[in-house]
C-alpha cells in the first residue's frame, strides 16, 4: 500500500517538470549527502548491468538509499544507440527512472532519465571540485560540448568563480552554440579553442565530457595542480583520459569497482601504468572525512566518474518528494495497490 500521504497511482514526471522541481545546487547538496552516507555504510551499493542489444545497448542501474525517514529504490534504464541521430532522427540515449517505497515496494514514479542523468553527473562533478580543485577563481576547460557540458556549466558555477571558460568539440558549432549560451549566462569570457595542440596551460579544471574512444585528453596537457574531471567513459569502449595522466596524478573514483570494469581507470590498468592499490580514494571517503582530499596547491587529481544509481535515487527521491508537494505531473493507475 501507499504511504499515508501518496497519491494513487505512479507519478509520471517529464523532463521539464524535472527541471521545474530541482535545480543544480540542490542536486549537488543531495547527491553529497549520498556519497557521504554510502561511505559511512547508511546505503547499500549500487548496482548496474549492460545488455547488448543489435546496435546499441541498455544500462541498468539500481540503488536504495534512505531519505529522511524513508526508504527509496530506484531502476534506472538507459537506451544507448549511438547511430539513432543519423538513422532514425532520435537521441542516442533515451531511458527512464522507476522510482519505489524502499519497504513496500510500491512503484511511486516514473520519471525522464535523461534530464536526471545530467544533473546528477554535473552534481557529482562539482562535488569533486568542492574537495579536490584549488580554491579561489578557476580556469574552466571543457572538452566535449553536448548537453552534459551546459549542465557542467551550471553546476560548476555554483561551486566556483569561474574567471575564463574555454570550449572545445570536435564539432566546432556545437562549441560555439554552447559559447553562445554560456556567455549569456556567466560574467566569465567563453572562448572557443580550435585545437589541444598547444596545451591547455591556463586551466584549473579540465572536464571531458565526450563519447571518445581514444584519449582527449594527454599528460602533456595538463600543468601540475589542475583537476580533471572523466565523466564520459562508461563503458569498456569509451576512453577520454591518457592512462599516463592518471598513472602521475592522483586519482579519485566513484566507485573502485566501476571504475576499474568500464572508467578510465579500466585503460589505465591494462596499460599497466596504475594498479587499484595506487588509486587515491573513492568521492564518498573524500566527502566523509575518511581519506583526504587536495592537500598541497601541486597535487592533479583526476575523479573518474562512470555514474552510480545512488546519484540516481537521491535526485529521484527530491524530484518526487516535490512533485507530491507541488502537485507537478501526471497520476496514473497501473493496476491493483493491494492483493
Amino acid at each position: 500500500m501507499p504511504r499515508k500521504g501518496d497519491p494513487a497511482g505512479v507519478r509520471v514526471l517529464a523532463a521539464a517538470d524535472v527541471d521545474a522541481l530541482i535545480s543544480p545546487a540542490e542536486c549537488i547538496d543531495v547527491v553529497e549527502d549520498a556519497f557521504r552516507r554510502w561511505a559511512m555504510g547508511d546505503a547499500r551499493d549500487p548496482q548496474a548491468l549492460v545488455v547488448h542489444v543489435g546496435s546499441g545497448a541498455f544500462n541498468v542501474k539500481v540503488a536504495a538509499l534512505q531519505v529522511g525517514n524513508r526508504s527509496y529504490f530506484a531502476a534506472k534504464t538507459n537506451g544507448n544507440f549511438p547511430g539513432n541521430r543519423e538513422r532514425r532522427a532520435l537521441p542516442s540515449i533515451q531511458g527512464a527512472i522507476v522510482l519505489s517505497d524502499g519497504e513496500s515496494g510500491t512503484p511511486l514514479a516514473v520519471m525522464d532519465s535523461i534530464r536526471i542523468t545530467e544533473l546528477r553527473t554535473a552534481a557529482a562533478t562539482a562535488v569533486a571540485v568542492r574537495y579536490l580543485a584549488r580554491a579561489g577563481e578557476s580556469n574552466l576547460t571543457l572538452i566535449g560540448c553536448g548537453a552534459q557540458a551546459r549542465s557542467h556549466l551550471e553546476a560548476l558555477r555554483e561551486v566556483r568563480s569561474l574567471s575564463r571558460v574555454a570550449l572545445l568539440d570536435r564539432n566546432r558549432s556545437r562549441a560555439e552554440r554552447l559559447a553562445e549560451w554560456a556567455t549569456e549566462k556567466l560574467a566569465a569570457p567563453v572562448i572557443v579553442l580550435r585545437a589541444p595542440d598547444t596545451g591547455l596551460p591556463d586551466s584549473d579544471i579540465i572536464v571531458t565530457c565526450t563519447t571518445a574512444t581514444q584519449p582527449v585528453l594527454l599528460a602533456d596537457m595538463v600543468r601540475p595542480g589542475t583537476f580533471v574531471a572523466a565523466v564520459g567513459a562508461d563503458s569498456p569502449s569509451k576512453h577520454e583520459i591518457d592512462p599516463a595522466l592518471l598513472g602521475a596524478s592522483k586519482v579519485v573514483v566513484d566507485s573502485l569497482e566501476q571504475c576499474a570494469a568500464v572508467g578510465d581507470l579500466h585503460h589505465a590498468l591494462e596499460a599497466g601504468t596504475m594498479r587499484k592499490a595506487d588509486v587515491h580514494a573513492e568521492l564518498g571517503h573524500v566527502v566523509a572525512g575518511l581519506r583526504a582530499g587536495r592537500e598541497s596547491a601541486g597535487d592533479t587529481f583526476v575523479f573518474d566518474s562512470t555514474g552510480l544509481a545512488l546519484q540516481d535515487v537521491a535526485t529521484a527521491a527530491l524530484v518526487y518528494e516535490r512533485a507530491v508537494a507541488s502537485g507537478r505531473g501526471v497520476q496514473v493507475e497501473l493496476g491493483p495497490t493491494s492483493t
